[in-house]
């Protein structure tokens, strides 16, 4: 890829805000920096919104509410369709422009258009499909009716790693249940927010139903927002601590709200596992974006039996992999986000290291320009160890050996965490037994990537509430109303 089509492409990012259907510089001009972290040089300047600015959008989206609220179910589902195809037709604008804001390889930026496409797709169906019911009251003097409705005004805020997904997964069901939004993208990576909004303008989006506002100053923009009472939704994704803190936020409005925060995902290998599939999963759990997922593999738990086999296979799988610009042909590590990342991995591996740990391969910061580490495997990680206890973030796989599958998920249940597990077993009984026993929202049985548009997306006890995705999706953003009527008789 040139540079010639790096800048064409940048030329038509929208570098200003989007409130009320315009796009606008923020008040008194102000703008932020966007850099690419492979190359560490600036890729645009864009407005960063003050306070005022978040009014307006929030203005502007209580504005339109009404109308987009009644709009016909059809309607709004056409308007996704339409937004989906047009995501297909500039699908490689979209994986280029993820690659240089983010750093992740263009092969799975590619994949990342995919996915966040489909939440179009998928929502652009469940628009029509928010029924409610009808029925007999068991007393029979009355007909109970149950009816579903928009929520109303939602903040949409999204994370840096999947720059379109994560915008997509909020977007799409909202607008389909008939809300509408203010979308705040990370200060890392909003280009690519930038970019979709202005596919939802060609799509036909009526003014004022999404409004983005990027800023450098998250916490001040954000907070008068979510007191608005105006405001009914409030959707995160990122960090636990960010959400427990927003979480205290919206409880002044009573918000329904939906978090989806961080992880701690164990990888568990059992003595009968086909160590073919294993190391396959392992690479797509760990390795997958870099490792900068929530749903990344954290604790590969691996039965004492076969941990050295499982060991010697994904080293030699790791050692093989291309570390570069992910614009670059054959890459298949990109750069961490930044230099915070970056030095929390070495950190991590460090400690590890010193409390008896072995380093198979990496271990540490790549030399030259950019913000890389190095793919890493760690052995015989101690219990006790930072790595087992911090979402990682980063290309660094830990392995843990276990004897047994009471200590397996004594090990795999050891976190404040749990979003998502893995599990390799040929056994079709103790698979149903993992399911049962992990305390994770999702599993993947033998498979090392489980999201997928039609299915609920979502953890457990620190890791969040509510669901993205699937049938459950679009219920975050409505609301049930009963009515009773006489008995028509």
């Amino acid at each position: 890829m040139t540079q010639d089509r790096e800048s064409a492409l940048l030329a038509h990012v929208p570098d200003g805000l989007f409130i009320g259907g315009k796009w606008r510089a923020a008040e008194g001009g102000a703008t932020l920096p966007v850099f690419d972290p492979a190359t560490g040089e600036r890729l645009l300047t864009i407005a960063d919104a003050s306070v005022s600015d978040g009014s307006a959008a929030m203005d502007a989206a209580v504005e339109a509410f009404e109308s987009w609220s009644r709009t016909p179910a059809r309607e709004r589902g056409e308007l996704l369709r339409r937004a989906f195809d047009l995501l297909q037709e500039r699908k490689e604008d979209f994986a280029l422009l993820m690659t240089l804001e983010m750093g992740k390889p263009v092969a799975e930026a590619r994949g990342e258009v995919a996915y966040g496409g489909e939440f179009l797709r998928w929502f652009s169906e469940e628009a029509v499909r928010a029924s409610g019911r009808y029925g007999a009251n068991p007393e029979g003097t009355g007909r109970v009716v149950v009816s579903q409705h928009p929520v109303g005004p939602c903040y949409l805020i999204t994370p840096w790693n999947f720059p379109l997904a994560m915008a997509t997964r909020k977007i799409a069901p909202a607008l389909a249940a008939g809300c509408t939004v203010v979308v705040k993208p990370a200060e890392l990576t909003p280009l690519t927010t930038l970019l979709f909004a202005k596919l939802l303008q060609d799509a036909g989006l009526p003014d004022g139903v999404v409004n983005v506002i990027t800023t450098s100053t998250s916490g001040a923009v954000s907070e008068p927002i979510i007191r608005d009472p105006r405001l009914r939704k409030l959707s995160f994704t990122g960090s636990t601590p960010v959400g427990q803190k927003l979480l205290e936020q919206a409880a002044h409005g009573v918000l329904r709200t939906s978090m989806e925060l961080g992880g701690n995902a164990p990888f568990v290998v059992f003595d009968d596992a086909d160590l073919d599939k294993a190391v396959d999963g392992a690479m797509l759990a760990k390795f997958r974006n870099i490792g900068q997922a929530c749903t990344a593999a954290n604790r590969f738990i691996v039965h004492r039996s076969v941990a050295e086999e499982f060991a010697r296979r994904v080293t030699e799988r790791v050692e093989g992999l291309r570390i570069g610009r992910g614009t670059e042909d054959g890459v298949a590590i990109g750069p961490l986000i930044d230099d915070r990342a970056v030095e929390k991995a070495r950190a991590l591996v460090d400690d590890a290291v010193r409390r008896g740990a072995e380093v198979r391969t990496g271990g540490s910061p790549v030399d030259g320009r950019g913000t890389f580490f190095a793919p890493t495997v760690v052995t015989d990680v101690a219990a006790g160890s930072d790595i087992l206890r911090e979402e990682i973030f980063g290309p660094v796989l830990a392995i843990v050996p276990f004897d047994d599958e009471d200590e397996a998920v004594r090990l795999a249940n050891d976190t404040e965490y749990g979003l998502v597990s893995y599990v390799f077993t040929e056994s079709l009984a103790r698979g149903q037994r993992m399911i049962e026993r992990l305390e994770t929202g999702m599993m993947g049985l033998n498979v090392g990537v489980v999201s997928n548009a039609a299915a609920p997306f979502g953890g457990w006890k620190m890791s969040g509430l509510g669901r993205e995705g699937g049938v459950e999706g679009i219920h975050e953003y409505l609301q049930t109303k009963y009515t009773l009527t006489p008995n028509p008789f």
